[in-house]
């Protein structure tokens, strides 16, 4: 946090600031608030105030439709974004894509990108993600590029949505050694039997593994989380690297998220790096599981590979005579990581029905 605190007192002339947002789509200096009244989606509210006021706010993406977001031509490091969205966010496909690469480098369902997966708002207080009232999606990552960027999103659903959003950039030198940063998205409903979950695989070159978010939505009564996550790194085969003891205890947890004192129920926390900032506790009606959603961000301890990484995790609970039982829950991920291309192969996105939440 110091450094960070330092860098802000060091003037550095070869960066500029820019933005964009509905109301300067191309992020050009002195472009702002040019919108023609008859042009923008506010231009009822603004109807008395005319161009140069609140005129184009947000964008209207109608169903089916792929709309851009940013798409900029230079050099340089996206630093924040800020996105308000609207309908269901598991129908909704954010993409980026890096230095005119035709393949995304990231490509997931904008709640889970965001880390607000079950569709549903949970504040969370992170280095990486914040998420704040009423619907606010906010990340910190750092995102080089060198010739230039682009945002799509992808409105799956059959009704429009309003898309508010800020993509906040400079201009300028990005520094030798930084690599692109990637997002990819898994799920199963449920686990097959006996199989582990896939949070990352397919991945060649170098780079470092920067954080997960995971959903977990337990089918059984009891603790679900004794599974360990485990890397393979560099040509690890049969056993990796890198192997946890636990799923609470990698999201810097322990002893099953539970009230110390009451040991009666769980305890949503947000920190930093890690947190289990949901838990959806199910009703009597119609509801038949708990759902929790996890987050971990290798900020100062990334894993780093040269190679490959693979990254996977048991789902194992309790059974009788203290011995684990093999889980069959539903289980999503994303896994962030910078490597050292623009692109990479990505999983199979599942269609519409594959995302919903049942």
């Amino acid at each position: 946090m110091n450094s960070m605190m330092n860098d802000l007192a060091s003037i550095q002339p070869e960066y500029e600031t820019r933005s964009i947002c509905p109301e300067n789509l191309t992020g050009e200096r002195g472009a702002g608030g040019m919108c023609e009244l008859e042009n923008g989606s506010a231009k009822a509210a603004a109807a008395d105030l005319g161009k140069g006021w609140k005129v184009n706010p947000y964008l209207v993406q109608q169903p089916g439709e792929i709309l851009t977001l940013a798409d900029f031509r230079g050099e340089g490091m996206i630093r924040h974004i800020w996105l308000t969205p609207t309908g269901v966010w598991r129908d909704q496909i954010i993409r980026f894509y890096w230095d005119g690469c035709e393949l995304p480098a990231i490509e997931c369902p904008l709640g889970d990108f965001f880390a607000c997966g079950w569709g549903k708002y949970a504040q969370i207080s992170s280095a990486a993600v914040c998420v704040n009232p009423g619907s606010a999606f906010n990340c910190y990552w750092t995102m080089p590029f060198r010739k230039g960027f682009r945002i799509t999103l992808e409105n799956r659903s059959d009704q429009p949505c309003k898309v508010y959003y800020q993509v906040d950039f400079e201009v300028g030198p990005v520094p030798q050694g930084m690599g692109y940063f990637h997002a990819q998205f898994r799920r199963v409903n449920p686990l097959k039997y006996g199989e582990v979950f896939t949070v990352l695989d397919g991945v060649e070159g170098q780079g470092q593994y920067v954080g997960t978010y995971m959903l977990w939505a337990s089918k059984s009564e009891g603790w679900w989380g004794e599974g360990e996550i485990k890397f393979y790194l560099d040509g690890d085969q049969a056993y990796p690297t890198i192997c946890g003891t636990g799923t609470e205890d990698y999201f810097c947890g322990s002893y099953n998220f539970e009230d110390p004192v009451t040991h009666d129920h769980y305890v949503p926390f947000s920190t930093p790096y890690s947190g289990l900032p949901q838990v959806i506790t199910p009703n009597t009606l119609y509801r038949s599981q708990m759902r929790f959603a996890m987050y971990r961000w290798h900020v100062t301890d990334p894993v780093r590979f040269r190679k490959d990484i693979r990254v996977t995790i048991q789902a194992l609970g309790w059974r009788s005579g203290k011995r684990y039982q093999l889980l069959q829950d539903e289980i999503a991920a994303v896994a962030f990581f910078y490597l050292d291309k623009p692109c990479a192969r990505l999983p199979e996105l599942p269609d519409r029905d594959g995302l919903e939440i049942l």
